[in-house]
């Protein structure tokens, strides 16, 4: 019989668990702080916590265990990593580097966010993701997600600041294990909600759920576009979850939580980035209050061979530059996000493993 996976479990679970192997609840509460606090790789490290204690546990329950099998870096600083799971699966996550400054004054914050993975593959197929070619495998444990965090920052020795998760996979195809990791990592390791986003393409029963449990974290939604038709041909999911109900569920979302949502617009040439498309962006806004990422189409080898009714190619800088404009003209908060990681195929809608890169882990 397979042990128990300790981690991904949360502090009311470990908690239980203690309890249910003759112990207080405070043995609980301290395998939280090792496992989460503290980033126990090994019962031994738990100093705090008998020795016989420590040997029944390795005996009936483990902490899980993924590994970085290589990481790249990109010119700008943008460092992607293959991590290979316990199954043999391999997924990807980068950490980006920023330094954010104000125009007011000389202070700036320098920033380590990490880009986590939440599913092996994704199933949605969007046409400007290299992901979707890959289909989906399985989704990651609660404790798979926190691994990808703990591991880079053992990686790096520094403090992860921010956490998106916008890595390969729909997180709301993954939606307990995503809201567990989140409760996790936000009440035992030092990563508030507020400093935590999930990216989604529009799943609009889930909007509402996470506006009805009150979660903190941040929402982005991957909007791309405000015509259905077109929306539907590059985002096979908008068939399911039309514009007309996405939207409605947003203000749902935004009246329940008061949490301003960020819409994520990639720009494609001749397709989305004309002055009507602004426009319809401005009325949304005028709607929802929001923020809107403009982000540029990052093309690769992969993406270049997905089939799509629509060709799909990066819009212009003077394209992108005047549909920026229009947008802060007309008091929209916009952000020109950039193509961090592009050399590396680590940039937005360029994660895809290959079966080459699949190795079984000892």
């Amino acid at each position: 019989m397979d042990k128990i996976n300790l981690k991904g479990l949360t502090l009311k679970e470990l908690e239980e668990f203690a309890v249910s192997n003759g112990e207080s609840k405070f043995r609980g509460k301290q395998l939280f702080e090792w496992l989460y606090s503290k980033e126990a790789a090994t019962f031994d490290e738990m100093t705090s916590i008998s020795k016989a204690l420590r040997e029944k546990l390795s005996s009936i329950v483990n902490i899980g265990k993924i590994e970085i099998i290589e990481s790249q870096k990109s010119s700008d600083g943008t460092i992607k990593y293959l991590i290979g799971l316990s199954d043999g699966k391999n997924i990807e996550s980068v950490l980006i580097p920023s330094v954010i400054k104000f125009e007011e004054s000389e202070e700036e914050i320098k920033r380590l966010t990490l880009c986590v993975s939440t599913q092996v593959g994704c199933p949605l197929d969007c046409k400007f993701c290299a992901t979707g070619t890959m289909g989906l495998d399985r989704n990651l444990t609660a404790g798979e997600i926190i691994d990808q965090l703990i591991a880079v920052k053992k990686d790096i020795g520094k403090k992860i600041t921010n956490l998106v998760y916008m890595g390969m996979g729909e997180p709301f195809l993954n939606y307990d294990n995503v809201m567990k990791s989140i409760e996790i990592i936000s009440t035992g390791m030092d990563i508030a909600a507020r400093r935590i986003i999930v990216s989604t393409v529009g799943l609009v029963p889930q909007i509402k759920q996470i506006a009805d449990e009150k979660r903190k974290m941040k929402l982005a939604i991957s909007l791309h576009s405000l015509d259905d038709k077109v929306r539907k041909e590059i985002m096979p999911i908008a068939k399911k979850h039309p514009l007309t109900d996405l939207i409605e569920s947003i203000q749902y979302y935004y009246k329940k939580t008061r949490l301003r949502p960020t819409f994520e617009y990639i720009l494609f040439d001749g397709v989305n980035d004309r002055f009507e498309d602004a426009r319809h962006l401005i009325q949304l806004s005028n709607r929802i209050p929001c923020k809107v990422n403009i982000i540029p189409f990052h093309d690769n080898e992969i993406t270049r061979g997905i089939k799509s009714s629509i060709r799909l190619k990066p819009s212009s800088k003077e394209s992108s530059e005047k549909f920026i404009e229009t947008l802060r003209k007309n008091h929209v908060t916009v952000f020109a996000r950039s193509s961090a990681g592009k050399d590396i195929n680590a940039a937005c809608g360029q994660l895809v493993v290959g079966t080459k890169k699949i190795r079984k882990m000892q």
